[in-house]
C-alpha cells in the first residue's frame, strides 16, 4: 500500500510540474533572450543524460571517449542520427577488438 501512495505522489508532482507553466505564463513570449535560452534546455537536458551513460556503457574509458569524439565528429559534420550511431558503436566495437 505504502508503493501505491508513492506512485500517486510522484504523478501528481509530474503533472504539477507540467502544469505550472501553462498556468502562470498565458501570453506568447517576446523576450529573444528567453526565447533562444529556452530553445537550448531540450538539447542541455539530453547531453547532461547521454554523456554520463557513455562512459559507463563500456569497461574502458578511453574506449568511451573515443567513442564519444567519433560521435561529436559525425554529428558537427550533420550526419544523421543513424550515421552517428553506427560509427559510434563501430568504433566501440573495434576498440575493444584491439
Amino acid at each position: 500500500m505504502h508503493i501505491f501512495y508513492s506512485i500517486i505522489a510522484m504523478a501528481g508532482l509530474t503533472y504539477l510540474l507540467r502544469s505550472i507553466p501553462f498556468i502562470l505564463i498565458r501570453r506568447p513570449i517576446e523576450n529573444a533572450f528567453l526565447k533562444s535560452f529556452l530553445a537550448y534546455i531540450p538539447y542541455t537536458i539530453l547531453a547532461s543524460m547521454t554523456i554520463p551513460a557513455i562512459f559507463y556503457a563500456t569497461k574502458n574509458k578511453w574506449i568511451a571517449l573515443a567513442a564519444l569524439l567519433v560521435a561529436v565528429f559525425f554529428a558537427l559534420l550533420n550526419k544523421g542520427l543513424i550515421v552517428v550511431a553506427f560509427a559510434t558503436c563501430l568504433t566501440v566495437f573495434l576498440l575493444n577488438w584491439i
